[in-house]
């Protein structure tokens, strides 16, 4: 298995930005150091759920604090990006990192309608626009005397310059909320990253996904390429008892949820409705389904499980809902040291 830092670090209060950014980025650094293969940074502002806010300017920063280590979106909100700008910042991402950039693809998030707002945009056209971003991306990265005629921009340049180091181009991996569009990326060969998901619906969906690539006309090991850039998310906490574990799971999780669900009463033009009573929480709040947490055992056990099913590479959150620091550097080593080895040897 490889293993991805998912930077998703939320910041509470305004004026601990700066602190947050600082221990982020000491917490990749030590990512690194331990053998993690990949560091995935994300998008949102306005709401401190994610201290850094930018991937796309912080990446540069984590290319300068790493050496080997690949830079991965998950995800650039596509929405909130001209493609062709977009295209110019991550050439020159993969220019400083010297060849390290995945491009994570989405079209933003399906809740915060004011981060659509804030942009100028909509929910509608992130939807509508994010095929022709990707395509106008590519030809950006890669084509001269490039002229764009679609729906969403009408526009020529001579040629991007620099050029992304990576050819043809850096990958793009496009996240998959729905069974559906999973089965869609499959379908176009495409790599996925995946969100929290309980095993038995990783289970069915990696199959689902796996048929549909075999039906794309891929070769077998064009297949096996494209799984092998295929990532599943869960959050993590390696620590000396299953029962801290849990606690300090538990804790974070409801610290981050309720963060975001406040944001959206806050920001949203109508608020954030809660759910119908009796309604079954998501997947992603459910700390079962959302983390690995506990001693090194029980964190490989559960690594193990997803293996099995088969996931080859996994997104890992080590600091949900702003974990004590000294807790998150205890964890992150512990996983190096107890949890990594088991699971890269096999």
């Amino acid at each position: 298995m490889k293993f991805g830092s998912f930077v998703f670090s939320i910041s509470t209060d305004p004026n601990s930005d700066h602190r947050m950014i600082s221990q982020t980025l000491g917490e990749i650094e030590l990512a690194e150091k331990i053998g993690f293969d990949a560091i995935w940074l994300t998008e949102h502002h306005f709401d401190g759920a994610v201290a850094y806010a930018d991937p796309v300017v912080f990446g540069a920063a984590v290319a300068a604090r790493t050496k080997r280590v690949l830079i991965g979106f998950a995800v650039v909100e596509m929405a909130l990006h001209h493609p062709v700008r977009l295209a110019v910042q991550t050439s020159l991402l993969d220019n400083l990192s010297n060849g390290r950039l995945i491009m994570g693809t989405g079209r933003g998030s399906a809740y915060n309608e004011y981060e659509y707002i804030g942009f100028g945009t909509t929910l509608e056209n992130g939807r509508e626009m994010l095929d022709e971003a990707e395509e106008l991306l590519i030809k950006a990265w890669t084509g001269t005397d490039v002229v764009h005629k679609g729906k969403f921009w009408d526009l020529s340049f001579p040629g991007l310059r620099p050029r992304p180091v990576q050819k043809p181009h850096p990958p793009i991996v496009r996240a998959c909320i729905s069974e559906e569009s999973m089965v869609a990326m499959g379908r176009a060969g495409r790599p996925v990253l995946i969100g929290v998901q309980t095993i038995d619906t990783l289970r069915h969906r990696f199959g689902e996904y796996e048929k549909s690539l075999e039906s794309s006309g891929l070769n077998e090991k064009q297949v096996e390429d494209i799984l092998d850039q295929t990532w599943a998310q869960r959050a993590l906490f390696v620590c000396d008892s299953d029962d801290e574990g849990l606690e300090i799971a538990e804790a974070g999780l409801s610290n981050f949820k309720s963060h975001l669900f406040d944001a959206r009463v806050k920001f949203n033009p109508g608020g954030a409705q809660p759910p119908a009573p009796g309604t079954p929480p998501p997947d992603s709040e459910v700390v079962e389904h959302a983390f690995l947490a506990g001693t090194p055992n029980t964190v490989a056990g559960k690594l193990e499980e997803l293996r099995d099913i088969g996931v080859r590479n996994v997104l890992l959150n080590p600091n949900v809902g702003e974990i004590a620091p000294e807790k998150v550097e205890k964890s992150l080593k512990m996983f190096g040291e107890s949890v990594m080895p088991k699971l890269k040897d096999d």
